[in-house]
């Protein structure tokens, strides 16, 4: 099955950990520089790792389709701690946001189509979106920072850190388990929408003022 789990339990933690870290940095609370060069740090593992997993697996589609999504996640966490380091334009890393949303949208009708895993679908819905606000952010200069770190905090602990806790102890395919997750993500997603139209509402209102 194609599963948010695909990295590896510690490679999920640790891309939590990153996601954490990235929501506080947006959110103003934590230093930038700090947190780029633990954004290096995961990247680097997330590039490496499916790379040699790839190398030695059975070559099927299926499988390096899987592993192949790990790729998304290690170059952004890359692409976002060299273009802090070095203060770049963050355009070029909103148009890649961009391109992985949609490839992300491409991997959840897959999670449901071909591995009829709603779980994996609602999860890669959530990281498509979590990506288009990244090129919303900076491609087109959308003053979202404070949104867009509480999203990342959100999905932080929702879709990598309690997965991958609940995964290593042996609970995540827990019928129970994944019956609430799925509950909790739509739940999730109608959260998101009411702000975003709370956001757009506001945003409204002082142009008419």
């Amino acid at each position: 099955m194609l599963r948010p789990n695909i990295m590896g339990d510690a490679g999920l933690l640790l891309s939590g950990a990153a996601l954490f870290l990235n929501g506080l940095m947006l959110m103003g609370k934590a230093d930038a520089k700090s947190a780029a060069v633990f954004n290096l740090f995961i990247g680097a593992l997330q590039v490496i790792v499916p790379l040699y997993l790839i190398i030695v697996s059975d070559q099927s589609n299926w499988t390096i389709f899987s592993l192949a999504s790990i790729f998304l996640f290690g170059f952004t966490y890359l692409y976002v701690g060299v273009t802090i380091l070095k203060d770049l334009n963050g355009s070029g890393l909103g148009w890649y946001s961009l391109w992985v949303a949609v490839v992300a949208v491409i991997y959840a009708v897959a999670a449901y189509l071909h591995f009829e895993d709603i779980v994996s679908t609602l999860t890669w819905l959530m990281w498509a979106y979590l990506w288009f606000l990244f090129f919303l952010l900076n491609s087109l200069g959308k003053k979202i920072d404070a949104y867009v770190g509480k999203v990342a905090l959100i999905q932080s602990w929702l879709t990598l850190t309690f997965p991958s806790l609940l995964s290593m102890a042996g609970l995540w395919r827990n019928p129970q388990v994944v019956e609430a997750w799925i509950y909790i993500s739509l739940a999730t997603f109608v959260y998101f929408a009411a702000i975003t139209i709370k956001i757009r509402v506001s945003i409204l209102k002082a142009k008419t003022a």
